[in-house]
């Protein structure tokens, strides 16, 4: 195990950094999921409303159907709660927009709820862990439908064809489970095989070992936590789950272990092929016993994880009603863009969102540009306007995952000829507003940002640190029984993996935060140094092999 020294307290003001900002990463595995998603889901009912002469309607569709960008690395059980909520959320939020608008046109009070509805959004899917695109969709429709013009008999039907959208985004987000009802779960295990495998690669001591620790333990929680949440436990999920504990053994153990096994299982866990075996052992029935013991226990509601996220609901919040009215003083048309960049910057800490920020306002100030290039096709007719708008919606969720500021190229076009469904705009004054609002909601965002102290992450580390203490000592007890209960010792190891990896984001979090009390770095470095030593441990008492050269080609079929 590491034998880093712990390193010193950070200063209590950081900087913020400018390199590597916009640099870009590699596509995600599934990019090509969500952005085939969203063509299928906003394709039919937009070309519907395009038949029926009535694209003035396009947004409210557009509501339901921008759902299908969600839950995508989800198991499909899993998957269909996620969209379902997401659908409901997306039209209560919707409807609050909707019915005020309806009730008022003073600007405001609309950004005022606007504010509201844009912090409840950020806290409820930070607290649900929906994943990406996060608050930002529901966001933006529900801060555009405030601005526009509505009366309380319109809102009911407007509400319906958002639902309507909705449910077919939920059809096609599910559809894939027809041809891979495991896709979710085995992409997720060959993640944890890759990352154990360069771990493992490191033997534990070499240069960026401690980074690479944190992202296999962080990958093998995802994978586990994936499973968990698949439903039924199908013998192919009990042979990825056998293969997910040769990842935890590379992880407890890397000195030790030939990576190229773990390699050649990550691989064979694409398309639809069998799964690869684990391999044969003696402890194979016993060491999933402690999966049996998670099913059984209480899940811990959403709703407690609300009270950390509190000094995030603020910041948005104060952030948007700022912009908002900041963009009102200045005389922009549609504040809604003030209120929906501020609301997109908006991260863990404060340096995240510094860099969201920089790569929001480098996105919008070229995607207008694409946008100018581009506005005389989309103004050849209707037709043209809307098969513009699906290329940028595919584009948009293509590049995202590169890096957000190329996303943010292809949305900012695409926001705009939003705008032209219901009638054709002025590009130049279209391209003047965006501009201005991006710049204004960035910067009045972030001031808000550095104005609200989030002084909760320290404690947020604390009680990790606390966390992993009690689970390193509950394992260590187990360790000394002679015979511990069945399916214990492992249900041990996994609680203080997962206690380890929340640690290490809660520790990273908050040393991108601004102006606080100093962290206990050492104090993480040591709990990070004896949590994994004890993970060996229990490998060891548990007898599970190490994977020097193992043969993969039986398996289990999907």
């Amino acid at each position: 195990m590491s034998r880093a020294t712990p390193t010193s307290r950070a200063p209590r003001v950081r900087r913020l950094p400018l390199t590597g900002v916009l640099r870009l990463g590699r596509p995600s595995d599934i990019w090509f999921k969500p952005a085939l998603s969203v063509v299928v889901a906003v394709a039919p009912p937009n070309l519907t409303l395009l038949a029926l002469d009535r694209l003035d309607l396009a947004m409210y569709a557009m509501a339901g159907s921008l759902c299908a960008l969600y839950a995508h690395n989800r198991p499909y059980a899993a998957r269909a709660r996620a969209l379902a909520l997401v659908v409901l959320g997306m039209v209560g939020s919707l409807a609050v927009a909707l019915v005020a608008a309806a009730l008022t046109a003073n600007a405001v009070v609309l950004v005022a709820v606007g504010a509201l509805l844009a912090a409840v959004q950020k806290a409820v899917c930070d607290a649900t862990r929906v994943g990406p695109p996060g608050n930002v969709v529901l966001t933006f429709i529900s801060s555009a439908a405030l601005f526009a013009p509505q009366t309380p008999g319109q809102v009911p039907a407007h509400l319906g064809l958002a639902l309507a959208a909705g449910g077919w985004a939920w059809l096609v987000g599910m559809a894939p489970g027809l041809l891979r009802p495991h896709g979710p779960e085995r992409r997720a295990t060959a993640h944890a095989l890759n990352a154990a495998a360069a771990y493992a690669a490191t033997g534990g001591t070499a240069d960026g070992h401690a980074k690479a620790r944190a992202a296999a333990a962080a990958a093998v929680h995802g994978a586990w936590q994936c499973l968990l949440s698949a439903g039924t436990r199908t013998p192919a999920r009990r042979a990825l789950e056998r293969l997910v504990v040769r990842a935890e053994v590379a992880l407890a153990a890397p000195a030790d272990t030939d990576p190229e096994p773990l390699r050649a299982r990550a691989r064979a866990l694409r398309g639809t092929g069998p799964v690869p075996a684990a391999g044969e052992h003696q402890a194979a029935a016993d060491e999933l016993l402690g999966a049996d013991a998670e099913l059984a226990a209480p899940a811990r509601p959403w709703w407690s994880r609300l009270g950390p996220l509190t000094p995030l609901a603020l910041r948005t919040a104060l952030g948007c009603a700022l912009a908002g009215y900041a963009s009102l003083a200045l005389g922009v048309g549609r504040p809604y863009w003030a209120l929906v960049t501020a609301a997109s910057l908006y991260q863990a800490n404060l340096t995240l969102t510094w860099s969201r920020g920089v790569q929001r306002v480098v996105g919008n100030l070229v995607g207008v540009l694409l946008f100018a290039a581009v506005a005389p096709l989309a103004h050849l007719g209707p037709a043209a306007l809307v098969l513009t708008c699906l290329a940028f919606n595919f584009c948009t969720e293509a590049l995202i995952s590169r890096n957000y500021w190329l996303g943010s190229v292809c949305v900012t076009p695409m926001a705009l000829l939003i705008t032209e469904f219901a009638g054709r705009q002025e590009p130049g004054r279209l391209i003047t507003e965006r501009v201005v609002d991006t710049v204004v909601g960035a910067l009045v965002g972030f001031v808000a940002a550095v104005a609200v102290t989030n002084r909760r992450a320290g404690s947020g580390v604390e009680r990790a640190l606390t966390a992993v203490e009690r689970a390193r000592e509950r394992a260590a007890r187990l360790l000394a029984e002679p015979r511990p209960a069945p399916g214990a010792l492992e249900a041990a190891r996994r609680g203080l993996a997962a206690a380890l990896v929340d640690l290490r984001a809660a520790a990273d979090a908050a040393s991108g935060e601004w102006w606080q009390r100093a962290l206990p770095h050492e104090r993480v470095v040591l709990a990070e140094q004896r949590g994994h030593r004890t993970l060996a441990a229990t490998v060891r008492r548990q007898g599970l092999p190490l994977d020097r050269h193992t043969d993969t080609t039986e398996g289990v079929r999907p």
